[in-house]
């Protein structure tokens, strides 16, 4: 099947605990999409992987995880399924700042595991990850 995009990351938010977090989560996801998506285009990620474009869902539950979980390339979308779960007890009360750096971190942790997984140009995705957990 034809993509009907040109995305390269897809963000999506599930809850797993009753707890909200602020309104402004999908508006933050957005943004740390569009510049880690940057980031993932020009660093040739993609190149040579078996899929052509990552989704990533970021899951409210209980814990920060450090690693994703992987679903099987999406044969009729063509996109690698993963997800990852952040701490809601952080998220509730998180500035946009705050949870700017949550997304950016989960983001880019499940990024640079499947990068190493699927033997892709994450370099580049690991430098900044690096950056942002001092």
């Amino acid at each position: 099947m034809a993509k009907k995009h040109n995305r390269k990351l897809g963000l999506c938010a599930a809850a797993m605990t009753t707890m909200r977090v602020p309104n402004y989560d999908i508006a933050v996801a957005t943004l740390v999409r569009d510049e880690i998506e940057q980031v993932m285009i020009d660093s040739d990620y993609l190149v040579g992987a078996p899929f052509e474009w990552v989704t990533i869902s970021l899951r409210y539950g209980l814990q920060n995880e450090d690693q994703p979980h992987y679903e099987p390339v999406n044969k009729q979308y063509s996109d690698l399924p993963l997800a990852i779960e952040l701490d809601t007890n952080e998220l509730a009360k998180a500035t946009r700042e705050e949870m700017k750096r949550a997304f950016e971190l989960a983001t880019l942790k499940a990024l640079v595991a499947a990068g190493k997984k699927f033997e892709l140009s994450y370099k580049e995705l690991e430098t900044r990850l690096e950056a942002i957990m001092i």
